[in-house]
């Protein structure tokens, strides 16, 4: 790929990127009142940062068991109320001591 191509893409990528963040903004002018919206609004966050981080978690550790000790771990801490840095940590010890044991 030489430079005009790769200018022209990067362009076209910045272009699309822009209108989807901004159209919303210049479109919606009025309060969302309805509360379905508002709810699906409010969760896809979360939803996205989901299906990002479960399917990484599975392939970053060397075995699949490990991965899913942290991961239950994770759960069952989260489930406890416990802060984000002691369910990161203990996972991340979790894994640890697994990878040893396997």
């Amino acid at each position: 790929m030489n430079n005009t191509q790769f200018f022209i893409y990067l362009i076209l990528m910045a272009g699309v990127t822009y209108l989807i963040r901004a159209l919303p903004f210049a479109l919606i002018t009025k309060k969302i009142r309805n509360t379905f919206i508002q709810s699906f609004l409010y969760y896809i966050p979360y939803a996205v940062l989901s299906a990002m981080t479960i399917p990484a978690v599975f392939y970053a550790t060397g075995s699949i068991y490990s991965a899913l000790a942290g991961v239950l771990v994770a759960v069952l801490f989260a489930y406890h109320n416990k802060s984000l840095t002691t369910v990161a940590l203990v996972s991340c010890a979790t894994v640890f001591v697994v990878e040893l044991i396997v």
